[in-house]
């Protein structure tokens, strides 16, 4: 399973987040996208989840916060408990040992992050 994990402000575009995740690796090959829980029903991510032809995983933030990343973001830290919620959301969606195959990457506006991970799935 590969999925993409996806961080964003509230009004992301959908180039901000389609930016993001051509530079984390892009959308070759991924069997899902996800992000934090209170952010997945986001216009713009449901929408580059329709462009690329996969579902939304939501990921409670609880979840998130148990895990490590090699990412880190004080900001982040603070709201969700982890360094990074695009590499954090794509770990947790990606099941039990996986691993990042595309670390965090940016929007050039700052306003995205995309992460890829491999695994086994949930």
């Amino acid at each position: 399973m590969k999925v993409a994990g996806l961080g964003f402000r509230q009004g992301v575009t959908l180039g901000s987040l389609r930016e993001a995740l051509m530079a984390a690796g892009g959308h070759e090959g991924l069997t899902a996208v996800a992000t934090v829980s209170e952010k997945a029903d986001a216009e713009a991510l449901r929408l580059l989840a329709l462009e690329c032809g996969v579902p939304i995983k939501a990921v409670p933030a609880d979840i998130l916060a148990r895990i490590d990343t090699p990412t880190q973001s004080e900001l982040v830290a603070e709201k969700f408990g982890t360094g990074s919620v695009a590499e954090a959301a794509a770990l947790a969606a990606a099941g039990p040992g996986a691993r990042l195959i595309g670390t965090r990457a940016i929007s050039q506006d700052r306003t995205a992050t995309a992460a890829i991970a491999e695994g086994d799935g949930p």
